[in-house]
Parts: C-alpha cells; sequence; structure tokens
C-alpha cells in the first residue's frame, strides 16, 4: 500500500496550522524536530488509543509535516523540515518556539 505524501508545492498553511493545533501533534512534531532520528509510532509514548495514534500521524502526514516508510509491519516517521522550510520559511521555528516557550511559562507558573 503506498502512502500519499504532498509534494513540497502542495503543502497548504491551512493544513499545517490545523496539523499542529492538536497538542498532541505538536508533541510528535517537536519530538521529532528535537532528534531527527525516523521512529515507529509507538516510540512517542502517547497515551491514546492506536486507533487515535493512527488518525493523528496521518493528519500529520496529509499535511505533509511528516513523511512516512513502511518498514515490515510498522511505519518510521519523519520531520519533513526541509520542504517546509522551503515552503513556510521560519514558520516550523516559529511553532516550535512558542511551544517550548508556552512549556516553560507553564512550568514557571507551576512552581508558584
Amino acid at each position: 500500500m503506498s502512502l500519499h505524501h504532498p509534494r513540497p508545492a502542495q503543502l497548504e498553511l491551512e493544513a499545517v496550522l490545523h496539523a499542529l493545533s492538536d497538542p498532541q501533534r505538536l508533541r510528535i512534531v517537536r519530538s521529532l524536530a528535537e532528534d531527527p532520528t525516523p521512529r515507529r509510532c509507538g516510540a512517542f509514548d502517547l497515551q491514546v488509543t492506536k486507533s487515535t495514534l493512527t488518525h493523528h500521524f496521518r493528519v500529520l502526514r496529509e499535511a505533509g509535516l511528516i513523511s512516512q516508510q513502511e518498514e515490515g509491519t510498522s511505519r518510521l516517521n519523519s520531520l519533513r523540515r526541509d520542504d517546509l522550510d522551503e515552503r513556510f520559511p521560519g514558520l516550523l521555528d516559529a511553532i516550535l518556539a512558542a511551544a517550548a516557550d508556552a512549556d516553560a511559562a507553564a512550568l514557571s507558573s507551576a512552581r508558584g
């Protein structure tokens, strides 16, 4: 079965932003940005059902944020940083920085 991956010119800002609006999907992208090593879906330690996990990865792939390569019965996931940076310069870095700032602010307020 061949998986659909949009070409860089087909990436749509609305689809990318929608995909990143979910905290679990943003967490996946942040993890891949921090360590670009391709990894299986189960390696992200998200506390969701398998069907929900599959949905999140499909949304990310169809938006063009990740690529998936089949390896046996698993899929290896990689961030399409070069394609995203080419199509939307600075967008991914800005979103990742904002997410890191939000995490730092939440941690700071939790310490009180």
